[in-house]
């Protein structure tokens, strides 16, 4: 009895149980469709659906999403690499380094984030605004800046924090999906301003690949800046600035900046000497890290954000893995009215899963999937990590109805900034990898 209970035995008990699974699963290829449409895309677009109704069990509702995805891969389809236990290991083998490498950057930005809001830079924010519907506009242009060197979630979260200071706490609707839509516009166009440009920056793509993304980021932000912000000053009075002297803390603006210059030179001298070694370990992620600790002497992080941040990040890595286990060659094929088309999917599916769709997929303007799938998830509070975050600091913006009635400009300045992009700058694909 003893022996049936050693891990040899367990072992040897569910290679007999599952063997017949796996040689079944090594049978079969393509799934059942369902209207044209794999299986897979329909169980992801459930797992999607369930995050957008269930608020409170995201993570819950990625994970189980994943194990059901798993197991329809393991039984039904096969995996990437190869059927059965064989083919999973070897899909999680190739996809470490970027899920390392996500979730020590979405963590570390997160402390990062915080380092630079206890700067008290952003307390010298309301000095530089001008009075009335231009200070709402100067102010979504700040968040615009900001998120284009600090990551957008960051961006948001400051630029509300702002807003409900500057407008005691009377923040519009519409005004505040313009605060996420700018700061998801800023970050459009650099890899360190969101985690859809972080994402294809580690799998290859140049930054200087999605920079053109800034000139429909610009275009969008007029757009539905200035009547956001006309909305803004229609509803509430700003507040002036006290008198109060504000002294902001040079040590942890120069740690945010060390932090930042450290993934940056660590991923371009990565990908430029030693392009080899790129895939086989998280060297961008860890480089964040070790600029953290080896800072963290001079000013410690806020480290009781990790658990609650980490929570967070795990939802998105169980998105991102679903998204990798998708056949991406049923997808329709890249081009610009595909890129268009997922700025309104993003909107009510993350567009973090849908940039590892994308990036599998290959074929795009990275510059024009850049600006679709980072500023199009605005349109809707859910469709972006920065609308999440800053919903958690307004929670009356977590009304799907609100944000379209109020919001109607940031849709609007998608789609005219996607435009004059395409007019005045075009189609240009490139491969992974490619300068």
């Amino acid at each position: 009895m003893k022996r049936l209970l050693t891990t040899q035995s367990l072992y040897a008990w569910l290679t007999i149980l599952l063997l017949p699974m796996e040689a079944w699963a090594q049978t079969r290829v393509d799934g059942p469709t369902v209207a044209g449409i794999p299986m897979d895309f329909i169980l992801f677009g459930a797992t999607l659906i369930g995050v957008a109704l269930f608020h409170n069990r995201v993570l819950l509702v990625a994970s189980s999403g994943l194990l059901v995805i798993i197991l329809y891969n393991f039984l039904i389809t096969g995996f990437k690499h190869g059927a059965g236990f064989g083919g999973l290991v070897a899909h999680f083998g190739h996809e470490w380094v970027i899920l390392t490498n996500l979730f020590c950057l979405l963590v570390g930005f997160a402390l990062l984030a915080d380092q630079f809001e206890r700067s008290h830079v952003p307390e010298l924010i309301p000095r530089l605004l001008p009075s009335g519907w231009k200070g709402g506009f100067a102010l979504l242009t700040l968040i615009f800046v900001l998120s284009g060197f600090l990551d957008n979630i960051a961006a948001a979260i400051i630029g509300g924090t702002v807003a409900m200071s500057i407008y005691n706490r009377r923040v519009h609707i519409g005004y505040v999906a313009a605060i996420v839509a700018a700061s998801n516009a800023g970050g459009a166009g650099s890899v360190v301003g969101d985690t859809t440009t972080t994402m294809m920056w580690i799998a290859g793509v140049n930054p200087l690949n999605v920079l053109p993304a800034y000139v429909a980021a610009i275009v969008a932000l007029v757009v539905f800046g200035i009547p956001a912000s006309m909305q803004q000053a229609r509803h509430a009075d700003m507040i002036t600035s006290g008198t109060r002297r504000v002294q902001y803390d040079k040590a942890r603006v120069a740690i945010v900046f060390i932090i930042l210059i450290s993934a940056i030179v660590t991923n371009v001298t990565v990908n430029v000497k030693f392009t080899a070694l790129a895939d086989h370990f998280p060297f961008i992620g860890v480089a964040v890290w070790v600029a953290l600790l080896l800072t963290s002497r001079w000013r410690a992080p806020n480290w009781k954000l990790i658990p609650e941040t980490a929570r967070g990040s795990l939802f998105l890595l169980a998105l991102v893995t679903c998204a990798s286990l998708m056949p991406v060659e049923k997808l329709p094929a890249a081009s610009w009215q595909s890129s268009l088309s997922l700025g309104f999917i993003s909107s009510i599916f993350d567009n973090i899963p849908l940039t590892a769709l994308a990036i599998k997929q290959g074929g795009y303007d990275w510059a024009m999937l850049a600006y679709s799938v980072g500023f199009g998830g605005s349109m809707i509070w859910f469709g972006s990590s920065a609308g999440v975050a800053i919903a958690n600091i307004i929670p009356e913006a977590k009304s799907v109805g609100a944000w379209v009635k109020n919001g109607w400009h940031v849709p609007v300045g998608y789609v005219v900034g996607f435009l004059v992009m395409y007019a005045l700058v075009g189609w240009h694909p490139t491969p992974l990898g490619v300068p």
